[in-house]
């Protein structure tokens, strides 16, 4: 499914904002301008279906990190919301904090909900169908009231209890009662993000690897060598070896297995021995770990780059510019950066594509005026 349209509101830097994407979506802008938040957001959004969307705010920091941090009228509490629009499918959440009614104080049995005062609380959720011109509801909850519509056509109560720091979509118990939400359930657990790939001398990344078919490469690429070789084995081998060529002319890279591990190494032009994982530079290093990401046998639905040209030199940005427009062959793909160079590049090669200016004024992420 293709993702027409998100809506973020009252997270972090973004008090309101709405993006069009299209196959291949480039957010541009300099250090501060909100494109990580975008980035955190859309994790956000795939911890719902992963049953993490608690834990995700707390390893950002909490709620009291991730809610908008600019001015509220006097009443108002914090929220934040977002809405993903495909095709048919929409899927819509709004998160605040437990209410105080809600947090129970100390007393003989125990301090209660008093620890939680700053959990999430999603307020709101629902998912929507778009069927012949019509708008069909197919869940709307409303704190702890969740109404479903089942195979039948019928609002029903939803017949598990849900936590109110959990998604509807991670707690599906029964999805061949509710087949559409089982389907997007799927989709935002197919959803990938990569953003920092360690290169350092140390990284696990130079080291070899046990040998494992790896269809999906690790968020973190510490599987890289795996991943690499199993594109070689049962994926594209040829795209790979191309995108190597391109990126390195002259050079090939090789996969060795010794002892049950795989190590990797590659020869290049006028040296007499192949270099190992241990002498490739970071940016080397960096633009393999996007092959094992965007050339993968089993190709997300929707994969997010942060800032990619991480390390990268410009010589390389056409290469990387290719391997973009390769791999949105089989999936979308949103791609954050601070590079003008890059983006024109991907919009030179890719016919299906949104360039998306970024900017922050008076604290707020906004689109640059004529985006």
């Amino acid at each position: 499914m293709l993702i027409q349209e998100i809506e973020i509101s009252g997270y972090r830097s973004i008090k309101d904002i709405r993006l069009k994407l299209a196959n291949v979506t480039v957010l541009v802008g300099a250090n501060g301008s909100g494109k990580s938040n975008i980035y955190q957001a859309l994790q956000l959004v795939a911890a719902c279906a992963h049953g993490s969307f608690a834990r995700q705010i707390m390893q950002e920091g909490g709620t009291n990190s991730v809610f908008w941090a600019g001015p509220l009228k006097k009443f108002d509490e914090p929220r934040f919301s977002f809405a993903i629009r495909f095709d048919d499918l929409s899927y819509e959440l709004e998160c605040g904090r437990v209410p105080k009614s809600d947090r129970l104080s100390d007393g003989d049995f125990g301090p209660g909900l008093s620890y939680f005062i700053n959990d999430p609380d999603i307020k709101a959720e629902s998912v929507g169908f778009k069927h012949g011109g019509k708008s069909i509801s197919l869940f709307e909850r409303k704190r702890a009231s969740i109404m479903a519509r089942n195979l039948d056509g019928e609002n029903v109560e939803y017949p598990e209890t849900i936590a109110g720091n959990e998604s509807v979509l991670s707690a599906l118990r029964e999805p061949h009662k509710f087949p559409e939400l089982s389907v997007l359930r799927m989709e935002l657990i197919n959803w990938r993000f990569y953003h920092e790939f360690r290169t350092d001398m140390n990284s696990p990344i130079r080291q070899p690897q046990v040998a494992t078919l790896t269809t999906v490469m690790s968020n973190d690429a510490t599987d890289l060598v795996a991943a690499l070789a199993t594109i070689m084995a049962v994926g594209d081998n040829k795209a790979l070896a191309n995108c190597v060529g391109a990126a390195f002319p002259g050079s090939e890279l090789f996969i060795d297995l010794e002892d049950g591990e795989l190590s990797m190494c590659m020869s290049v032009p006028n040296v007499n021995r192949r270099i190992s994982a241990r002498e490739f530079s970071d940016g080397t290093l960096q633009y393999l770990c996007l092959l094992g990401a965007l050339l993968s046998p089993r190709p997300g639905s929707l994969v997010v780059l942060n800032e990619p040209e991480t390390s990268i030199h410009v010589d390389l940005f056409p290469s990387l510019a290719e391997l973009i427009c390769t791999a949105s062959a089989n999936t979308q793909i949103i791609v954050t950066t601070h590079s003008r160079d890059l983006s024109d590049l991907i919009r030179k090669r890719i016919r299906n594509h949104s360039i998306i200016q970024l900017e922050k004024i008076d604290g707020s992420t906004q689109l640059q005026a004529g985006d």
